[in-house]
């Protein structure tokens, strides 16, 4: 078996030569009365932990949500790159490289943990209907190769004993694992996780802290999180951006964050500090 160094530096780290790989400029949603977000922006650099704090209701996952267009914001831009992004539907921005995992697990339960996986790597397939169903020469060339790419995200995970399991049947902890490894089958230039410890206990907390770690350190590519563990925000993210009803009230490293006046009565209070 490969060691996690090994199995996730074969999967190819794909980025753009810039100081900034997405810049989210001025950007205003609505959802009838109601504004969700209001002339936000921030730049995400091309190799760092970039955190999204706030309350609840502060536009965290709005945010995410407008990053890989699930929503359009009513003003403002959003770039990829030197490409802007404003407007594409969702599948076009995955094809670009933006990777996600969502607050709520939205697996294939009735799947095994490879089948699972091999549904991240679809863009990358051109095998049609009817050659899948033939399944010769090129289309078995082809699924042979997805799953050793699929095999090398099973060794990074360390889910090698669950491999073949039926996803629905395992841990809240382990599904979660399962859903990241979905998010890194897309071989993403960037990777959205939107609360990836909410329901966690300790141990599975910081073995996901250790995978995002190497991700960032073997794939060199930026990792946005929105997360409400400030005690893992602050160990782990390199810039943190602080919204509160909708609109950016700080932006900077974790030391400036906690001890900026507005965050603490926003949002951190005493707690963070302690």
């Amino acid at each position: 078996m490969l060691d996690a160094s090994t199995a996730i530096k074969a999967i190819p780290a794909q980025g753009v030569a810039a100081e900034s790989l997405i810049r989210v400029n001025g950007i205003t949603l609505r959802f009838g009365g109601v504004t969700a977000l209001s002339g936000v922006s921030f730049e995400i650099g091309t190799s760092e932990i970039h955190a999204i704090i706030g309350p609840n209701g502060a536009g965290k996952s709005c945010t995410l949500n407008c990053l890989n267009g699930f929503n359009v914001p009513q003003e403002g831009q959003l770039f990829f790159g030197d490409q802007e992004i404003t407007g594409l539907p969702p599948h076009r921005i995955a094809q670009l490289g933006v990777g996600r995992t969502f607050q709520g697990l939205q697996l294939f339960a009735g799947l095994s943990v490879v089948d699972n996986l091999l549904t991240g790597r679809h863009m990358h397939m051109k095998t049609g209907a009817l050659q899948g169903f033939v399944y010769r020469g090129w289309a078995h060339r082809e699924e042979l190769r997805e799953r050793r790419r699929v095999e090398e995200i099973v060794d990074f995970l360390e889910i090698g004993n669950i491999r073949h399991q039926v996803v629905g049947s395992l841990s809240y902890g382990l599904r979660k694992r399962v859903d990241l490894g979905r998010a890194l089958a897309m071989d993403p230039k960037v990777l959205l996780m939107d609360e990836p410890m909410a329901g966690m206990n300790l141990e599975e907390k910081e073995d996901m802290v250790r995978f995002i770690l190497d991700i960032r350190e073997a794939l060199d590519i930026p990792v946005v999180i929105v997360e409400h563990d400030m005690h893992v925000v602050m160990d782990i993210a390199d810039t943190i951006t602080v919204l509160d009803w909708g609109h950016v009230i700080a932006r900077g490293n974790p030391q400036a964050v906690k001890s900026n006046p507005a965050v603490i009565e926003a949002y951190l209070g005493a707690e963070v500090n302690r």
